[in-house]
């Protein structure tokens, strides 16, 4: 069983920085793919940022340069780093991690079989 625990959610205005912290335990390597997603009020939950094995990482087109997902293998901890934060980033923020597959990352959110419960970013104008 996998157990996901984000954390590090909060108010910023515009321009302003936060980090995202998922803890991460049970049975999940570092050749699983874990992600972050995200999901705002009355829109589908997107894919934000994505890492596999020794750093391969993918992004959407709207936090390219400003996000960064890292991940300390040995604390077993996802990380996203936001910078230049944005109205339209606001969100629930989730933590996901896939263990169907290894060396990989699934493109559809429904391939991620382990959730956290979410941690809520406000970014004010």
């Amino acid at each position: 069983q996998v157990h996901l625990v984000e954390s590090g959610g909060g108010s910023v205005q515009a321009g302003g920085a936060l980090r995202l912290s998922c803890a991460a335990s049970g049975d999940v390597s570092r050749n699983n793919c874990m992600a972050w997603f995200r999901q705002a009020p009355e829109k589908e939950r997107e894919g934000v940022a994505k890492l596999v094995g020794n750093g391969v990482t993918t992004y959407a087109d709207s936090v390219k340069g400003r996000f960064t997902i890292s991940r300390d293998n040995a604390e077993n901890t996802l990380y996203l780093e936001m910078n230049s934060l944005r109205p339209e980033d606001t969100a629930t923020y989730y933590c996901a991690a896939s263990t169907y597959i290894q060396f990989g990352c699934p493109t559809e959110a429904a391939r991620f079989n382990h959730w956290g419960q979410g941690t809520q970013v406000t970014v004010s104008s």
